[in-house]
């Protein structure tokens, strides 16, 4: 499922993470991508050991936890450490899937990928996420403050930085539902009993539609 949501950093959060970033140290993005992923990845990113890191991970992952859209969406039972990228004029990635074991010591299962743009989408030129699904390319360019979300099976690719600095915030989270198509399905289901209840409160439609979701969870779910 491809799902884009608005907001999800505050105006403070953003100024925040703004300042961090341009004091922050960058190093070449090569040094987290697969053997061949390497081959088409020029960007630059802050580094894993920098000073603000461990605070601008924690303001990322707030911002997740409390945003019930991508709670709904994702289910998260694992999410990786924040990369913060930067993409300056002529800077890209070329088409790659993310890589579906990640970390040494801990290892997790890439279930969902997010891109958490950092800066106006008329900040600078280019730098669209490309993302290959089964009906055609589809392009995202979104706000400051805004992300997608999409499965990390997805062949997808950043095009390149004409003019202007991308900045975004990546990150990879192993949900407790495994299926792409399960998690969808539970989304669905959640959305519309929540509609319904908004409309007409606590009713016999909503018990069912209640026990159906709890049911599909319990059956699908892996914790």
């Amino acid at each position: 499922m491809l799902l884009c949501i608005d907001q999800v950093l505050t105006p403070q959060e953003l100024k925040l993470i703004t300042e961090k970033l341009s004091n922050a140290e960058f190093v070449d993005g090569k040094t987290t991508a697969g053997w061949y992923a390497q081959q088409v990845k020029n960007n630059l990113q802050v580094k894993a050991e920098s000073e603000p890191i461990q605070e601008l991970n924690a303001i990322v992952f707030q911002a997740l936890l409390r945003n019930p859209l991508f709670q709904m969406a994702v289910r998260p039972k694992v999410m990786r450490p924040v990369l913060f990228s930067k993409y300056e004029p002529g800077m890209s990635y070329g088409l790659h899937v993310d890589n579906a074991i990640m970390g040494d010591r801990s290892p997790n299962r890439s279930d969902v990928s997010l891109t958490l743009f950092l800066n106006s989408a008329s900040s600078y030129e280019g730098g669209e996420l490309v993302i290959d699904t089964s009906i055609g390319e589809k392009a995202f360019k979104l706000e400051a403050g805004a992300m997608v979300i999409y499965p990390s099976s997805s062949l997808h690719q950043v095009k390149p930085v004409t003019k202007g600095v991308r900045f975004a915030a990546i990150t990879w989270i192993q949900s407790i539902v495994r299926s792409a198509e399960q998690r969808e399905l539970l989304f669905d289901l959640d959305t519309v009993r929540q509609l319904l209840f908004k409309k007409h409160g606590k009713t016999p439609e909503f018990d069912i539609l209640s026990k159906t979701h709890a049911n599909l969870l319990r059956m699908w779910a892996e914790v």
